[in-house]
């Protein structure tokens, strides 16, 4: 049987954390992009099984544990090859945040056919967005009941990918996260403007309302549940929500960055009328005001489905996620 998990998206922030995590637990992996390589025929590898075997210095495999692989996973001979052989397929990719509506449900569609041709499960790296406004922490049941294109978007690609598993098309889970931060997250509210901007001595700015609690995500984390799915059939068949550290306010998480950063903190809160200015320019900070419910009030996801299914679950305290960050920030 395959033990290839086949990640696709894998240079982005978090593809890249999936390719690590899969390959600290000793698995085979396929990273795939759309220039991995200088060619689909001539993949790159990295490490070897004997190297990387917890600690196991007498493996002397010299299989190559995981290979750079170049593929248009929009295409569907792109998708095809790209998922040939895989035990599991991590969809870590998606088109660009404001082309969601126009292009994600079509994405999906090709993205299952080469997991389906591949006899290969789905893991979903899905978020939040699905279930629009609402009162208290959000849970897998509540319905899918968001009006905006965005939501609405998120919303039939999940029907497509649990309507394909319902069919025996495939073996399909989605790991649902809110926004995230981590090494590597350079492509989110939770990235260069807070750890950057801190760096340098600027002011750090938060996105929403600083004094509202918000799950925040940390992406080794996201990256370390998202595998846990793929390796238990248990998880089959449904939407989890990823665990994370406690919800935490803009306030207090922009003081732990400049704790950490040092110097003498600079901190702000791009408001809804900002947000509204730099749309007129910036397509990707446009589309965030269709989905602002999320940041101008309480946004808590409870993830004790998932801890009481395949816990205990040991997550990154936001203190250390913070400092992590930091040092890539300074290494980049």
């Amino acid at each position: 049987m395959s033990d290839l998990h086949v990640v696709l998206g894998a240079t982005g922030a978090i593809g890249s954390a999936v390719v690590a995590a899969l390959t600290a637990r000793g698995h085979r992996v396929r990273a795939v992009s759309r220039h991995a390589t200088s060619g689909a025929g001539q993949p790159r590898a990295s490490g070897t099984a004997g190297e990387t075997a917890a600690g196991e210095s007498g493996a002397t495999s010299s299989e190559p544990l995981m290979t750079a692989f170049a593929a248009d996973i929009a295409t569907a001979e792109g998708a095809v090859a790209a998922c040939q052989d895989a035990a599991v397929v991590y969809q870590c990719a998606q088109p660009k945040y404001e082309r969601w509506a126009e292009e994600f449900p079509a994405f999906t569609r090709t993205v299952l056919a080469g997991v389906e041709a591949a006899g290969a499960k789905l893991v979903m790296a899905d978020n939040l967005y699905v279930y629009g406004p609402v009162t208290g922490p959000m849970t897998e049941d509540l319905p899918h009941a968001a009006t905006n294109p965005q939501g609405r978007a998120r919303a039939e690609v999940d029907a497509l990918i649990l309507d394909a598993h319902r069919a025996s098309r495939v073996r399909a889970t989605l790991g649902r996260a809110s926004d995230y931060y981590g090494p590597g997250g350079t492509n989110t509210t939770i990235g260069p403007t807070i750890f950057a901007a801190a760096l340098a001595g600027k002011t750090a700015r938060w996105v929403g309302d600083l004094d509202q609690p918000h799950t925040v995500a940390y992406l080794p984390d996201i990256a370390a549940a998202l595998v846990t799915l793929g390796e238990n059939d248990g998880a089959d068949g449904r939407a989890w929500h990823l665990p994370a550290a406690e919800p935490v306010t803009g306030r207090a998480f922009l003081d732990l960055v400049w704790a950490v950063a040092g110097g003498t903190p600079k901190i702000a809160g791009l408001g809804r009328g900002t947000q509204r200015l730099l749309g007129l320019v910036n397509p990707t900070v446009r589309a965030l005001g269709e989905t602002w419910y999320q940041r101008d009030r309480p946004f808590v996801a409870d993830d004790s489905a998932f801890r009481a299914a395949f816990g205990p679950v040991e997550v990154t305290p936001h203190a250390a996620g913070v400092a992590a960050t930091l040092d890539w920030y300074r290494a980049h």
